[in-house]
């Protein structure tokens, strides 16, 4: 039967709320298809507001990748603001697709796709609104199944009550696998009910069902194991690696969105993976090993991308571009291809020791010339030791005077404060550096119109990185460190004006830690914030440290456990993680060993360019790193003389 658009009964709400269009739907190259010409259906949810969800390379991605399957139908769904979320549940307006305005709650499968824990509490504001229970064991066989993605999904155990299962690790083959036992099982006439249907996607072993494992706990508080709790459900469930980027050229049709959004551009994933080996970087360990898409391969998903969308800036996306073995071509040909066309180039944060004049120029040619941004991470020699990001101050200062000696005027540097070892001296090092930049700017370029802007994160030690075993620095003592910082940029009478100075304060990234290395007991933090109305937190106006703090307090003291014990607490080797059981492909000893590296201000190579490491990914996931150079050119060979994407 037809599932029935909730659209009537929405747009009477539109006129009352902030930012109606988000909500309206029909973007370009969005997909709408017939319900009943479908067998499996899905909902793909980025869990916060439309304007950061949209742009999602992973939805997206995902969304097309199902939409392309005959029988197979993806909508997508995101958090509504509060002042919708009031209405809705006043006039009875269930959670909703913006593509078809379904009720979520009509789906077979509900994805979310987790950037951050700090959308936890979302998740569980749009179940509520859709009318699924917020417990999985609550749900039956009319409800749709729960499926976590996305980074944070490499520890779901703090929603583990919430989901019915969760993907760890690349999505793109993993849906469709999903998609063939859901049809099966539907096609069989759902034998075994949900139970089964569960069964059968943990017996692959590509999915982990929470429910299915059981976990015991010593009298201290930690972990003393995790069992299954069912026959034939393995004991540790492995990530998800796509090989060859080629063959996954998605997005073909990037969405165009109708209201404004964070990034409003078409991107292309050059590479995915990163081995630096920086200690602190979740995606990098995660996401190995390092897989690069050919420079033919992205020259065309530009091409159709841009011919798609009409976008006037293009995107190259990976945790770390100028890494790719064939940038300096990919930028210039690029370049030259849409030079009449004036369609801009933009790269993330570039590496110190990646950057170079050539390729700043050609990713400037066609588009305006903005600040820089680099990532030194660390303020002092030592830290940058510690962390493993090897790049000196001189690399660094050397960097900054050829920008500016180019013409730059504006470099943004990005740190964080809390990191293992560090000391308020390494800290106040920022300040020094960051008037180092400013007087090396204004000598090369015999201009005091220039600007450095500090922007500092809190560390939030992550699962899966070599820092997870480390405590974090408590919120006052980091706001203490970073007011230090602050007063020693401000006293500088002669560089501090021209030295902005940005920062996060302590109280989100505790949260985040107590998300971050929780386990199934910060489930019930989570649904106490939830019901004394926490929502997206990761947004300053509504965030609330004091009723995180409350409810964590409330929800753990029975427990014998508290904020502390999660976040500033250190661990020991001996110690079983609430995720060990699920196998991103990293050694544990080698972890360790790397923890160790970090206290002795040991640094370790990039195994893309020197021999193995032995940090098990690649024979344990029977993978292999994939880089160039290819020796091809991007085609056309021609500059394209009108109309962005036609070739002569």
């Amino acid at each position: 039967m037809p599932v029935e658009s909730v659209f009537p009964r929405l747009e009477a709400l539109l006129p009352h709320v902030q930012k109606p269009i988000q909500y309206v739907g029909g973007e370009l190259n969005s997909t709408v298809k017939d319900w009943d010409a479908c067998d499996v259906r899905w909902s793909l949810m980025y869990p916060d507001a439309y304007e950061v969800g949209l742009p999602n390379q992973g939805v997206m991605i995902l969304y097309e990748v199902l939409n392309e399957q005959e029988g197979v139908l993806a909508e997508r769904t995101y958090s509504v603001w509060p002042d919708l979320e009031e209405l809705m549940r006043e006039h009875g307006v269930p959670q909703f697709t913006v593509d078809g305005h379904r009720p979520v709650s009509a789906f077979d499968l509900l994805g979310v796709s987790f950037s951050t824990e700090l959308g936890y509490t979302n998740l569980l504001a749009a179940l509520d609104l859709a009318g699924i229970p917020l417990s999985a064991r609550e749900r039956t066989t009319d409800h749709p199944v729960v499926v976590a993605g996305g980074h944070a999904a490499f520890n779901p155990e703090p929603i583990a009550e919430f989901i019915d299962c969760a993907v760890v690790g690349d999505g793109e083959q993993a849906v469709l696998d999903i998609t063939r036992i859901v049809r099966a099982w539907k096609a069989e006439g759902r034998p075994g009910g949900r139970e089964e249907l569960l069964l059968r996607l943990a017996r692959g072993g590509g999915v982990y069902v929470p429910g299915f494992y059981d976990v015991e706990y010593l009298p201290d508080g930690r972990i003393s194991r995790v069992v299954p709790n069912r026959p034939g459900v393995p004991w540790r469930v492995a990530k998800h690696t796509v090989m060859d980027l080629d063959e996954w050229p998605y997005p073909k049709q990037p969405l165009v969105p109708l209201a404004e959004t964070v990034h409003e551009r078409m991107s292309v994933e050059i590479f995915r993976g990163c081995t630096r080996g920086c200690r602190f970087c979740q995606a990098g360990m995660i996401t190995r090993p390092v897989r690069e898409r050919s420079i033919t391969g992205i020259g065309d998903m530009v091409d159709k991308g841009l011919e798609a969308t009409g976008f006037e800036e293009v995107g190259l996306l990976s945790l770390s571009s100028a890494d790719h073995s064939e940038i300096a071509d990919i930028a210039k040909g690029l370049a030259d291809r849409y030079e009449e066309d004036k369609i801009g180039l933009s790269l993330p944060s570039t590496r110190v020791d990646a950057f170079n004049i050539d390729l700043a120029n050609e990713l400037t040619r066609n588009g305006r010339r903005s600040g820089l941004t680099f990532a030194p991470e660390g303020g002092s020699e030592r830290i940058r030791k510690v962390i493993n990001k090897m790049v000196s101050e001189e690399d660094l200062i050397r960097t900054v005077a050829t920008a500016y000696g180019n013409g730059w005027r504006q470099v943004k540097l990005y740190f964080m404060c809390g990191l293992p070892t560090e000391t308020d001296e390494d800290v106040l090092q920022i300040a020094e550096m960051a008037t180092r930049v400013i007087a090396k700017g204004r000598e090369v370029s015999g201009s005091n119109d220039i600007r450095c802007t500090v922007s500092i994160g809190g560390f939030v030690p992550k699962p899966h990185t070599p820092f997870q075993w480390a405590p974090q620095l408590s919120a006052p003592e980091t706001d203490a460190r970073l007011a230090k910082l602050r007063d020693a940029i401000r006293a500088d009478k002669r560089y501090g004006r021209s030295i902005g100075f940005r920062y996060h304060d302590g109280k989100p990234g505790t949260v985040e830690g107590l998300l971050s290395r929780g386990d199934r007991r910060v489930g019930a933090v989570i649904r106490a914030v939830y019901e004394a109305g926490g929502r997206f937190d990761g947004w300053r106006e509504f965030f609330s440290y004091d009723q995180w703090m409350a409810c964590a307090e409330g929800a753990l003291t029975p427990q014998g456990v508290d904020v502390a014990w999660y976040t500033t607490r250190e661990r020991g080797y001996e110690e079983v993680l609430p995720w060990d059981h699920l196998d991103s492909g990293l050694d544990k000893d080698w972890l360790w060993e790397d923890w160790q590296d970090a206290l002795d201000e040991t640094e370790v190579e990039d195994c893309r360019w020197t021999p193995c490491f032995d940090c098990g990914v690649c024979p344990q996931m029977d993978t292999a790193t994939q880089i160039g150079p290819t020796g091809k050119k991007l085609l056309p060979l021609q500059v394209v003389k009108s109309g962005a994407g036609q070739g002569k």
